[in-house]
Formats: C-alpha cells, sequence, structure tokens
C-alpha cells in the first residue's frame, strides 16, 4: 500500500506567503496531522510508502518534510496543474504497492479508521476498482458533489464551479480522499483532459471514466462529517483549530483531568496529563507539555513545551515556557519560568520572579520580586525579595553559582561570574562582586550615618521654605 498526500496547492484563499498546508491548527502544522494519520493507517506494513506531491511553497515544505518525515518521498509537481495531474506524476514513486489512497494535506481531522473502512471498500461486492470517502453536509458551499444514478449507486463527480444548479443543490461532497486500485491509475490518468472550467487535470474525473467502463466504485459516507473537512481559508482553518482542540479537552477528561470551564480553555493536541490533574479557567498549554498527577495549573496560566511534575501547585497568570517544573513544587502568582529553567522537587518561585537557564534544587525559594539568570541555587538555599544575578555584561551571559543552605538578603545584586559557596550569608542590600567561601558572611553597603534630630530639623526648614514661598 502507498498513501499519496497532495500537498502541491497555492492556497490563495488563505491570503498567506507561506504554504497552506504548513499554517497550524491545534499547535501543529496541517500537514503533520495528515503525515500521522497515514502513518496509522500504514502501521509499518511491508512495503507501504508514503509519498508527499509538493508544488507552491516547496521551499519551506521539503525542508519541513526533511525535518517530520524523513522517511516520505517527496514528489514535485511543477507547473501545478490539478489533482490528477499530481497523482499522475507521483506514479513514478508509487513503488511495488498494488493500491494507492491519495489524500489532501489539509483534512486534520481525518482518522486512520475512516481509511480502514475505505481500503476495506475495495474488497465490497466482489470489488472495486476505485472507492471514494464522501460525507453529507447542510451546506456543501466549495466542496465537489456526489452525483450517483436512479439506484443510489455512485455516478460521477462534479466540481463545484462547474456543477449546475440542481448538482450544486446535491448535499453529499467529494472528500478528496481515494482508494484506487494502481491499474485504474495507470489506465485512465492518461486519458484525462484538462477542459473545464479551472483549466485543470481532475482527479475526479478518473472516477467517472471509471464508470464509463463499467469499473465498480464506491461510496462510502464517513460517520462525522467533521473528518474530511478542509481547509480553504481562514474561517475554515479556525473551524477545525476549535474542533481539534474540543477533541484535546476530550481526551484530557478521559485521562483523568479536569478541566474547569473547558470552553475556556485552550489545548494543543500532544498534551498529556495525569490522573487527578486540574486545569482552571483561560489556562492555554501548548507544544508537547507534560502535566503530572494532582497538579493544579492556576487560571490565566500560559504553559509552553515543558514538563510539569505531580502535585505541582502553578497558582495565576503564570506563564511557562521550555521549563521543567519538579514535583511538589509551587509557582507563582505572576511568575515567568523561561526556556532552560528547571525546578527540582519541592522549590518555591513567588510572585513576580523570573528565571532563565536557572536550575533550583529541591526546597531552594525565591518567593518575590526576583531575577535569576543563567545561575544554579543549591538545595534549601532562599533568595529574598529582589535579588538580580547580573549574568550579562553588554557583550555576553556568565554563570552564578548559589550553593546549598544559602541566604540572599533582599535587594541583592550578584554580578556574574560569582559563587557562592554552601551556608553562607549575603546582607541585604549588598553588590556581590566577588567569590564567597561557603559559610561566609558577605555584606558590601556603606556603614549607616545616624543623626539626632536631624530628620525634625530638615523638615521644619523645608516647611519654612515653603511657607515664605507662599
Amino acid at each position: 500500500m502507498t498513501v499519496v498526500l497532495l500537498a502541491a496547492g497555492r492556497g490563495v484563499r488563505m491570503k498567506s506567503a507561506r504554504p497552506k498546508v504548513l499554517h497550524e491548527a491545534a499547535g501543529r502544522p496541517l500537514i503533520d496531522h495528515v503525515v500521522a494519520v497515514a502513518r496509522t493507517f500504514l502501521g509499518g506494513r511491508p512495503g507501504s510508502r508514503l509519498v508527499v506531491v509538493v508544488g507552491a511553497g516547496r521551499e519551506e515544505l521539503i525542508p519541513h518534510l526533511a525535518r517530520t518525515a524523513p522517511d516520505a518521498v517527496v514528489v514535485v509537481q511543477d507547473p501545478p496543474r490539478g489533482t490528477g495531474d499530481a497523482v499522475r506524476a507521483a506514479l513514478p514513486a508509487l513503488g511495488g504497492a498494488a493500491r494507492v489512497v491519495v489524500l489532501a494535506g489539509d483534512v486534520p481531522l481525518l482518522s486512520a479508521v475512516a481509511l480502514g473502512r475505505l481500503e476495506r471498500a475495495l474488497d465490497a461486492d466482489g470489488g472495486a476498482g476505485i472507492a471514494v470517502l464522501t460525507a453529507r453536509l447542510g451546506d456543501a458551499g466549495s466542496y465537489g458533489r456526489v452525483v450517483r444514478d436512479g439506484d443510489g449507486r455512485f455516478a460521477r463527480i462534479v466540481e463545484a464551479k462547474d456543477a449546475t444548479p440542481a448538482e450544486r443543490a446535491l448535499g453529499e461532497i467529494n472528500s478528496g480522499i481515494y482508494a484506487f486500485e494502481r491499474s485504474v491509475l495507470e489506465r485512465e490518468l492518461p486519458r484525462l483532459t484538462d477542459d473545464n472550467a479551472q483549466g485543470e487535470f481532475y482527479l475526479t474525473d478518473v472516477l467517472g471514466l471509471a464508470v464509463e467502463e463499467g469499473l465498480g466504485v464506491v461510496a462510502i459516507p464517513v460517520d462525522d462529517p467533521n473528518e474530511v473537512l478542509g481547509v480553504n481559508s481562514r474561517a475554515e482553518l479556525a473551524e477545525v483549530d476549535a474542533l481539534l482542540r474540543r477533541r484535546a479537552a476530550r481526551l484530557a477528561m478521559a485521562a483523568g483531568a479536569t478541566l474547569i470551564r473547558p470552553e475556556t480553555i485552550t489545548l494543543d493536541e500532544g498534551v498529556t496529563f495525569g490522573p487527578d490533574a486540574v486545569v482552571e479557567p483561560f489556562v492555554t498549554i501548548t507544544g508537547a507539555t507534560t502535566v503530572g498527577a494532582g497538579t493544579r495549573i492556576g487560571q490565566g496560566s500560559v504553559v509552553a513545551a515543558s514538563a510539569i511534575g505531580a502535585n505541582v501547585t502553578v497558582r495565576p497568570y503564570c506563564v511557562i515556557e521550555k521549563a521543567v517544573v519538579g514535583d511538589r513544587a509551587v509557582v507563582g502568582p505572576f511568575a515567568r519560568l523561561r526556556e532552560g529553567t528547571d525546578l527540582g522537587p519541592e522549590v518555591h518561585v513567588g510572585n513576580f520572579v523570573e528565571t532563565k537557564k536557572a536550575r533550583l534544587a529541591r526546597g531552594a525559594k525565591a518567593n518575590h520580586l526576583t531575577y535569576l539568570g543563567d545561575c544554579s541555587v543549591g538545595e534549601g538555599t532562599n533568595v529574598g525579595a529582589g535579588v538580580i544575578t547580573c549574568n550579562y555584561d553588554g557583550f555576553g551571559k556568565h554563570h552564578t553559582g548559589i550553593g546549598a543552605g544559602v541566604f540572599v538578603g533582599s535587594d541583592v545584586q550578584l554580578v556574574a561570574p560569582v559563587t557562592i559557596g554552601d551556608g553562607a550569608l549575603i546582607g541585604a542590600g549588598s553588590t556581590i562582586t566577588k567569590d564567597v567561601p561557603a559559610g561566609a558572611l558577605a555584606t558590601s553597603r556603606v556603614a549607616q550615618k545616624t543623626v539626632e534630630g536631624a530628620g525634625t530639623r530638615y523638615r521644619e526648614r523645608k516647611l519654612a521654605e515653603k511657607a515664605k514661598r507662599g
């Protein structure tokens, strides 16, 4: 079996410089959804193959496929002249497959189950040469219409732009997803013409030619019409994105997570949850994020491509990006964990704390108004309010190492590169530019000067000056 994925179209209605199939739905490019379904359907069968036909936008699409589907055979259709011409371009790449399934690259809701039904339809009623997935829609819009004969058998497909008013009124649409006996394609594709409103070679015409020859064509309606929804505009992209995210929410709840007001929560496909995780309203979780059992993500938080451990508390309005959060940690509210942050178990990172490339060991705390960048913080260390690791000197980044059991007082600047030894104490208001040994006390404040009564005299003088000015 070979799957041919058609991704050569321009996507003119998207009004975009990017290829249509690289636009994202639920956090993944459209084509990635379809490739994943094709792989599941093929299931590693001996001799199976995935062929992707590209055309417009191939300068972006080919490198993307090299990263995400390196096993795919890429065929270039140049110039793009319709779906029939695209499959014709793919014929030399089919390998030894006796059967071919053709998919569009913009149907991200399609399931491998539907493709299995399509393949089995080729064996129905003594054998058919072609099977096509169809759907019944209330508004068929720009989809090609399926025309049946008086006995309800498949007769032909007519494109919307070429349809008569009576044909446009039909509710059964062509999904653009087919299964063919290879011999049928090899016989009928050379017979296609571009005598139509678009001046293109339609793959749908192969079905009409086959019917004329008396070859069996089976039309299989899908159970859920959403499975074959294609994307040709930004509005349609938004529609499939919403459907995919609703599906992701259902999967999360089926896995044992509680989603409070799920209609307000945004989840990418691929986000996973442990049992008894709780997600509060207006949370966004994207990328390959994992959320551990018993963890609670507070209202309004954003979590991207991160690993959140078990029984973690993320308080409201935190932003966590490409970070690791250990079990039983407490984050926020209003904390920002940036790329490279690694919080150990039971770490506390509080309100208005920002971290980047910061590694905090078990039980370390930075509860208020702190920046920790390019640093390591040892077990049980307490970082006071207003502490800054000064990691950038205008030319490069430098590391700050803070040992275990350290106390760093409020409003301290640690000018990197610098190391604070285990158990050291740093006095509030200090600027530390040199290493501090283990167990040492370091301060850099100017000695305090107190003048008795000077405050009262100063205030009286200023009030008198103000009164004199009127």
